[in-house]
Formats: C-alpha cells, sequence, structure tokens
C-alpha cells in the first residue's frame, strides 16, 4: 500500500498561554462590554456583581467571599453581564424580517449575537414566521395544549441552572399539581454522578466544604476541571493558597494555563510587573478516562503507607467511629495490579507516588472536580475513589478538608433543593401534600435522556423550557432536533434568542423573561428579590437594577404563575397571582417545605446570606446504616 500524501499545507502551531488572566483577560472582557451596545449598564452592573445588595453574576456558581471588594467579577461575569445587557433586540420586526428556516441556517454565535428577546411570539407554520402573541393568549394556549394531553406524563418540564429558588419552586409546584414527575435538568448532563456517588457514599449530593475551608487546606487536588475557562474567580483562592504555601495538584490530561500559573487582571502591581502566581505544585496528565485508575493507586500507596508506619497515617479514629466498608476496599486495593493501574491511567508508579506523598504529607486536604470527572461512563466509582483517598485520612467534617465538586450554572444546585429532579424524595412530596393540600406523583419521571426519548416516541407531546438551550446542550443535537419536532407545543422562557428557538413542534412559543441584571417590582412599583445557592450551599438574595430590555418582559416567576393559572384554573388551591406579587410569600412556602429554610426572608437581609448547612459536614451520615461508606 502506498504511504498516504502530505497534507495540504502544514498545520499552524503556535506558543500556548502559560497563564490565565493577566492582560489578555482584561481585554477580552472589555471587548465584551464593547460588544454590548449599551456601556453605561453594562459597566453600572458590573460595579453590583456579587455585591451584598446586587445581583448574583449569571456566570457561574462559584461562591462569593464574605468581603466583597468593589470589583467582585471576572472575564466570564463581565460577558455574562454584557451578554444581557445588550443594546440590540430582536423585536417582532426582527421576527417578520427572517424565516425560522433562515434562522436555523444561521450559526449559534449569530442568533445569540442578535440581542434581546422583547415580546412574547408564536410560530405561525403557514408562515414559517414568529409573530407576536398577546401574554394571555400565550398561556391560553399553553393551558389548552397541556389539558388535551391523555396523561400528564406526555409533558415535560425543563430547566436550566441559572432559574432563580423562587421560579424553581414554583414550577415544580406547577408541574406536580399537573400531574407529573417530568423533571429533567442541566444537572442531568453536568453533576448528576456527583450526586449519585456522593449520595451512595457520605449520604449528601452536595460538596461539603465552603470557601472559608480554602484558606485552610495543605493540599488541594483539582482533577478534571479548567477553571481558567469555566469558574475564573476560583483561581484567586488558588492564588491565595499557594503564596502561603498550600500544595496544588493538577489532575488533567490537557495542560490547562490556568492551573500552571495566573496574573490576577484586578491586582496592579503584579499586572504592571506581569509577575504571575504558579498555581500547581505538581501537574499530572492521565489519560482520558485514567482518573479511576489514578486515583485507587494513590489510594493504594496511602494503604501501603499505613502498613509501613502503623497508626500514623490513616485516622483510625474517624475511619471507626464514623465509616464502614474499609476491609473491602482494603482487599480490593491489596489485590489491584500496579501494571493494571498505570496502563489504564497512563501515569507512571513513580508519578503517582509523588501525588501520594503530597496526600501523605498533608493534615487538611480538599479534592476538587468537575465535569473532567462527571462525563464518563465510569463517573461514578471514580468520584468514589477520590471520597475513598479523604475518608481515609479523615479528611470529612472539619476545618480546610473534604469533597469540591464544582458547579456550572449559577443556580443548579438551588434548582435540586428547590425540587427539580425527577425522583423527588418520599419527605419532600409529603411535606408539599401538607402545605398545598393535594397529592403529588411518587412515580419517578423522565430526566433528560428519557424526555428525548419519550419525544421521539410520541409520548412526550408537551415541552416548556425554563431557560436554557436545551437543543444544543442535550447529547446527540440530530437526534433531540427530530425530537422535538414530533411536539404537539414547544415553549420555550428564554432572555436570547439561540438554536432551541428554530426546532419547533407543530406549536411553538417563546417567552421573554426578565434577565438577572434587570428590575423586578412588585404592583406597586417596590423592588423584589429572588434568590439563589452557589456550589457551597450559600444562599442569598438577588437584585437587579437596570431597566428592563422591554416592558413586555415578565419575570421568571411570573410566567410559571401564568402559565399555571391557564391550565389549573380550578383545580389547585394557589392563588398563583397572589404569590408571585410578593416573592416573600413564596419564600414563606419554602421555608416550611425544605429543611434549612426557616425564617428564610429574615436570613437573605444579612449580608451575603446564611449557610444552608450539610450534613456530612457535620459527619452526620444519611446513608443506609448511618456511616460513610466506603466503596469498592
Amino acid at each position: 500500500m502506498p504511504p498516504p500524501p502530505p497534507p495540504a499545507s502544514s498545520p499552524e502551531t503556535r506558543d500556548r498561554h502559560k497563564h490565565a488572566g493577566g492582560w489578555g483577560a482584561l481585554k477580552a472582557g472589555m471587548s465584551h462590554v464593547a460588544k454590548a451596545h449599551a456601556l453605561l449598564p453594562t459597566v453600572k452592573s458590573l460595579l453590583r456583581v456579587n455585591q451584598p445588595k446586587g445581583f448574583d453574576c449569571p456566570g457561574c456558581a462559584w461562591p462569593e467571599p464574605k468581603h466583597t471588594s468593589s470589583f467582585e467579577f471576572c472575564e466570564n461575569g463581565m460577558k455574562a453581564v454584557a451578554w444581557e445587557a445588550s443594546g440590540r433586540r430582536v423585536d417582532p420586526a426582527f421576527f417578520a424580517e427572517h424565516t425560522v428556516v433562515h434562522l436555523a441556517d444561521q450559526t449559534d454565535h449569530w442568533l445569540e449575537a442578535q440581542g434581546r428577546l422583547t415580546h412574547p411570539m408564536r410560530y405561525n407554520a403557514d408562515t414559517d414566521h414568529y409573530e407576536p402573541v398577546p401574554w394571555e393568549d400565550a398561556f391560553t394556549l399553553i393551558g389548552e395544549k397541556l389539558n388535551a394531553l391523555d396523561h400528564p406524563d406526555e409533558a415535560i418540564f425543563y430547566t436550566s441552572g441559572r432559574t432563580s429558588n423562587e421560579a424553581a419552586f414554583l414550577y415544580q409546584l406547577f408541574g406536580r399539581m399537573f400531574g407529573t414527575n417530568n423533571f429533567p435538568d442541566c444537572s442531568n448532563m453536568c453533576h448528576e454522578s456527583s450526586g449519585e456517588a456522593l449520595g451512595e457514599s457520605i449520604g449528601i449530593g452536595k460538596g461539603t466544604v465552603t470557601l472559608e475551608d480554602f484558606d485552610h487546606a495543605d493540599a488541594i487536588f483539582v482533577i478534571g476541571q479548567n477553571p481558567g475557562t469555566n469558574h475564573p474567580r476560583m483561581l484567586s483562592e488558588l492564588q491565595k493558597a499557594s503564596k502561603r504555601g498550600a500544595d496544588i495538584v493538577a489532575i488533567n490530561p490537557l495542560k490547562e494555563a490556568g492551573l500552571q500559573a495566573f496574573l490576577h487582571p484586578q491586582q496592579a502591581l503584579p499586572m504592571l510587573r506581569n509577575a504571575e502566581t504558579p498555581i500547581a505544585s505538581l501537574y499530572v496528565q492521565p489519560l482520558v478516562g485514567g482518573d479511576l485508575a489514578l486515583l485507587k493507586g494513590v489510594c493504594k500507596l496511602v494503604l501501603e503507607a499505613e502498613a509501613e508506619r502503623p497508626g500514623e497515617v490513616l485516622d483510625r479514629a474517624f475511619i471507626d467511629e464514623h465509616t464502614a466498608g474499609i476491609d473491602a476496599l482494603t482487599r480490593d486495593l491489596a489485590d489491584e495490579d500496579w501494571g493494571t493501574i498505570t496502563a489504564e491511567s497512563g501515569v507512571s508508579r513513580e508519578t503517582i507516588q509523588q501525588v501520594a506523598d503530597v496526600y501523605l504529607r498533608s493534615k487538611r486536604v480538599i479534592v476538587c472536580w468537575a465535569m473532567g470527572l462527571t462525563q464518563h461512563r465510569h463517573a461514578v466509582p471514580t468520584i468514589q475513589m477520590a471520597v475513598n483517598l479523604l475518608l481515609l485520612g479523615g479528611h470529612m467534617g472539619r476545618e480546610g478538608a473534604g469533597a469540591c465538586p464544582v458547579r456550572g450554572h449559577s443556580n443548579v444546585q438551588g434548582d435540586r433543593t428547590m425540587g427539580i429532579t425527577e425522583r423527588p424524595a418520599p419527605a419532600f412530596l409529603d411535606a408539599l401534600e401538607r402545605e398545598f393540600g393535594f397529592t403529588p406523583p411518587t412515580h419517578h419521571g423522565h430526566d433528560v435522556v428519557a424526555a428525548i426519548d419519550a419525544m421521539n416516541d410520541g409520548t412526550g407531546k408537551v415541552f416548556i423550557g425554563m431557560g436554557g438551550n436545551f437543543v444544543s446542550a442535550t447529547p446527540d443535537t440530530p437526534n433531540t432536533i427530530q425530537a422535538m419536532r414530533q411536539c404537539d407545543l414547544t415553549v420555550h422562557i428564554s432572555t436570547k434568542l439561540n438554536r432551541s428557538h428554530t426546532v419547533t413542534g407543530k406549536e411553538a412559543l417563546i417567552l421573554p423573561c426578565l434577565g438577572r441584571t434587570e428590575a423586578d417590582a412588585k404592583p406597586d412599583g417596590t423592588p423584589q428579590r429572588v434568590t439563589v445557592e452557589d456550589s457551597m450551599s450559600q444562599v442569598h438574595a438577588s437584585r437587579g437594577t437596570n431597566t428592563p430590555a422591554s416592558p413586555e418582559l415578565r419575570s421568571e416567576p411570573a410566567i410559571v404563575a401564568g402559565m399555571a393559572q391557564a391550565t389549573l384554573n380550578g383545580r389547585a388551591n394557589v392563588d398563583w397571582a397572589h404569590l408571585v406579587a410578593d416573592y416573600d410569600r413564596v419564600r414563606d412556602h419554602i421555608a416550611r417545605v425544605i429543611p434549612g429554610f426557616d425564617g428564610f426572608n429574615d436570613k437573605i437581609d444579612i449580608p451575603g446570606g446564611f449557610y444552608l448547612g450539610n450534613a456530612a459536614r457535620d459527619r452526620q451520615w444519611r446513608t443506609d446504616g448511618h456511616k460513610a461508606r466506603f466503596t469498592v
């Protein structure tokens, strides 16, 4: 066989950035501000991002420090705020100019760059255009289509992780009063494996650390994560840890710039000197998916060190009092072959020993991870092996130590806390029944993949999306497009145009909502506020101040109330309009339904909000047997 022909041209090569932040981040952030075509509103908004009386940044779920500066935002935050404060508008004239077929031919970037949605729109299949529709007519259509279904489970209620706690609580209440637990959400596609793994191992599907723990950790392991791109404010904490001498171990197949070094764009003197801070003291590059074998190798070396120095390595008091399964894990690790570990991880035994050495000399260890761990077929056992590592040293439930899954969307954790799940806990459903006087459905509903399958096979007929971009975010986009087109009705509650709006059911609605930066008010004009929960279980208020992009915009809670009233009129003992006229009333219900939210309205008056609490952090294990579990 002849050799293949040479490439037509040589591949382009260039030096990679060796640090994140710096002048490049500042320049990129300012470019987003310039593109917004609304300089003053954007700048004013940036001064209120993550401030005690400001709004929560929609960019990510990284928590705010207790003592904020006037510039508590990053490049991603600048982009998110500028994106929302855009002076460009997608109004009825825009839709009159563009058919849906034409819009579908455009790039995702072009669609989202057109600006803010301004009016509720209804798809006209005869003309292939979206046309303006009065809000009440839109709600009536939704109610008619939902009530015409043969079974409530033919409806799908999807949620994005930017939805506020108040909107999420009302949304799940509406869906369950309608009769379904079909609540797929973006968690199904990102950290579902974290929740499963942590729930089985320590009894709660959330991380156990707070931001303050980063000030006390001796070692921080950052696995399968790129904070420089996805949550840049985390780099501030890693920078502080590095400067005080903590070990930072980065485990990632790629050399991410932010995990090598960081130049803080808001620190003037280092910027002028171009003085970056090294981040990772050890950088390990396993094979893609090799993290499980790598972590298993580290655990094996920790047990070997204990065998050599009995009583000096493991936290025996913690293990004996708080855990189960150590003997099975010990046997499994003893039987594991080093050849298999190094082959499957792609990392030499010597390098794995270096990782173990960092762990062995550290009294307080935090393990952080993101979607580099969560989106593998073996994600759950990989995360549980990271938990095993923490449990061996008692690094759970004490200062400077614990598990830290880093979430993406700014309220994805709060959505779940509010009951957005296809598998609700019986205690939650019982509390709903006591509070609202109805019997919620108890059978499990559809997650994202099951929802796509249901739409494809004709048993999912109405899709309502609270935020997000379902078509582009889900796995197998062509299959999802085909599924959405089978629906009788698709509804998207959005701030901007995106790919999902170009994929319609037989009928389709776009309902424009307020953004996080925009002012929301009660009927008397008094400002409203919503709440969010960050990655570390801190709940706080968010108050937008910008003038809404259009007087036609409604808040997410108000849109949920409008849909619910049109659908459940006469079938539910809830005055939806009364509830959303003052979100304090929604929070009063939340306080009586969801543990940890007692005194909700008073607690959010505290600057920075309140810590929701975490049973595992308190070494209370809500597992079978009431022990933290080592997992083989």
